[in-house]
């Protein structure tokens, strides 16, 4: 995900703390993460991933995804060097050698770029996936082209590629509560704004990376949370809102994100997004 899908958050008194990077990472491995469930298991079912599937995980995040399709029988790979907290949590699930379990021999996680994974031995991967969301940000696919042209020659020739985007922000409840972070940004807004996502989004970036887009799909990922400072933790920990936190302050971002979540508030305390993500299937010439 781009800075996937924050540096403070309150504390119960209402006064401003420090970050935590590694609660902040647990917030997005507890809360947030979970909510792409629908789009991975899509993706896999598509492509009938199981035995045999040897997968590359592009910005692997906390491993979700990796654990998923790791379940179906895949061996899996991830990559990732924007935040060490979510890879750390990412080897706790996959590889919990800590805790006495034993873990796949066919199970990689790396600290950085696809070629850092590369080895002789190596066989080349069947799938490559990205799967944080592009189309909310300015420039918020800044980046994966590289990613992507690093990783396809490790991949066979006519692999699948996958690339995930936010759906048209009328199908996308969560696109009204992201504009305040454009708002709260205003005096950095080349670093990073609201946008809406565009159709052809995913076929661009496929194409500059030279990858030949073969079809494509969209999936209900409603976001949804058991309360209000869920939410507001949950949204905080994509990273989405750096920017206008470093524009502002963590007080003021927090109570306007909350402002935004109230009309997905529910009578029972817990807020509902809808929200409609797609996905482009491309291919390693």
């Amino acid at each position: 995900m781009t800075p996937t899908l924050v540096r403070q958050h309150l504390t119960h008194t209402g006064e401003a703390s420090p970050v935590d990077p590694g609660a902040r990472a647990r917030d997005w491995s507890e809360i947030q993460e979970r909510m792409l469930v629908p789009l991975y298991e899509a993706v896999y079912e598509r492509l009938d991933v199981g035995n045999g599937t040897r997968l590359l995980g592009l910005g692997c995040g906390s491993g979700l995804a990796l654990l998923m399709a790791a379940s179906r029988g895949a061996a899996v790979t991830g990559v990732d060097t924007s935040c060490p907290e979510r890879l750390a949590l990412a080897r706790e699930r996959l590889l919990p050698e800590a805790s006495g379990t034993r873990a796949r021999a066919d199970t990689r996680l790396v600290d950085g770029s696809p070629r850092d994974a590369a080895d002789a031995e190596t066989p080349a991967y069947t799938l490559v996936t990205a799967f944080e969301p592009i189309g909310c940000l300015a420039g918020d696919s800044e980046g994966l082209g590289d990613l992507l042209r690093a990783a396809t020659p490790l991949a066979e020739r006519g692999a699948p590629v996958v690339l995930a985007g936010w759906g048209p922000p009328e199908r996308c409840a969560t696109s009204s509560v992201l504009r305040v972070a454009t708002k709260l940004a205003d005096p950095l807004r080349s670093a990073g704004s609201w946008r809406p996502a565009l159709r052809d989004d995913l076929e661009e970036v496929a194409q500059r990376a030279g990858l030949k887009p073969d079809g494509s799909g969209r999936v209900a990922c409603p976001f949804g949370y058991a309360g209000l400072g869920s939410a507001v933790r949950g949204l905080l920990s994509t990273g989405l809102f750096d920017a206008a936190i470093s524009a502002t302050d963590q007080a003021q971002v927090d109570k306007e994100l909350a402002e935004a979540l109230h009309p997905h508030l529910r009578r029972d305390g817990t807020v509902w997004m809808p929200n409609v993500f797609r996905y482009l299937i491309a291919r390693v010439p």
